[in-house]
């Protein structure tokens, strides 16, 4: 039944693609513009901008990295400081969020270039706390514990983003192009040599794939698309301060990307919604909702340990498909 269904998918990419992207613009009349449903869903597509980083790098480059939270709380702050302190509006300050969170991870790839596997995850995790520190300590940036409130809404050409609905349709655009940037870079000539490194390091090397320069490209992308999302984050939630941005949303985030698939871009959008969502059904369980959630979680693990949609190529499929439609037609055409 699965098999179908994914065969079925593959045989209408273009078309699954478009009744998704329907489906996504009109949820606000579906829903009624509930302000509670909304909210969820804008958390979710934030979260799958930020599984969608993650995964450049834990699934595309095969580097665990458990200090993506910092990432996005470099974006956060970086857009919170920018507008309430310099009262740059919000179209610079994405961009410059997701630049100042690009060179901080820039920072870190050349630092892990050296160390791998265990090391590299020690590395980052620390890496999350440092981030956590200076954002806890620097009081005269950051207000420390205090945090930064009052954080403008977006504001687009003189137009102010100021309900749920139209901050929704502006993460769901970031959310398209965030998409959209990773398939065509997965799809490139970079996409290539990253997947090449993940498969053998050394051979890639032999090969004439600049490993050091790959590898820093991709934290420094991933990292950037982190900020975005914090950018983003700090002007809809009007309010951050460094508990936000801590050690269990790095496990979060990684534990979305775990369920939708290492290395599946739709997958890493499946798992966002599903970990954003499953919470908030179970609120009414509260002494069972954090078991039921780390069951959810176990048995995935136990027996999809790819993931949902991981290991799943639809260009793939459709390959054989073709293949088994050719084949049939000339069994066919030889009686």
């Amino acid at each position: 039944m699965v098999t179908k269904f994914f065969h079925l998918i593959a045989k209408h990419q273009l078309l699954a693609q478009a009744a998704i992207l329907l489906c996504a613009i009109v949820f606000p009349l579906a829903v009624s513009q509930s302000s509670y449903v909304m909210n969820i869903a804008v958390m979710a597509l934030t979260y799958a901008i930020l599984t969608l980083s993650l995964n450049l790098v834990t699934g595309f480059l095969g580097t665990t990295n458990l200090g993506q939270a910092a990432f996005f709380g470099v974006g956060a702050y970086t857009a919170a400081i920018l507008s309430t302190k310099l009262d740059v509006p919000f179209l610079l300050t994405l961009p410059l969020a997701a630049i100042v969170a690009g060179l901080v991870g820039m920072l870190l790839g050349f630092i892990t270039l050296r160390v791998s596997g265990r090391y590299l995850s020690i590395v980052t995790l620390g890496f999350c706390e440092i981030a956590r520190l200076v954002e806890l300590n620097w009081y005269a940036l950051t207000r420390g514990p205090l945090g930064i409130m009052n954080i403008p809404a977006p504001k687009v050409f003189g137009f102010a983003f100021e309900t749920l609905t139209g901050k929704y349709y502006i993460v769901l655009i970031l959310t398209v192009l965030v998409t959209v940037a990773v398939i065509r870079m997965i799809h490139s000539r970079t996409g290539r040599a990253i997947s090449a490194i993940k498969s053998d390091q050394l051979a890639a090397d032999v090969m004439g794939i600049n490993v050091k320069r790959t590898k820093i490209l991709v934290f420094v992308v991933a990292s950037g698309i982190a900020g975005l999302a914090g950018g983003f984050y700090a002007h809809y939630i009007s309010f951050i301060d460094p508990t936000s941005f801590n050690y269990n949303k790095s496990i979060q985030i990684m534990s979305m990307a775990i369920l939708g698939g290492m290395g599946s871009i739709p997958g890493s959008i499946i798992g966002a919604v599903i970990l954003t969502v499953l919470p908030e059904l179970l609120r009414d369980f509260v002494l069972l909702r954090q078991v039921i959630y780390g069951v959810v979680i176990i048995v995935m693990v136990l027996f999809r340990p790819a993931g949902l949609l991981g290991g799943v190529n639809f260009k793939h499929i459709l390959q054989r498909l073709s293949f088994r439609e050719r084949t049939a037609a000339e069994g066919v055409g030889n009686e």
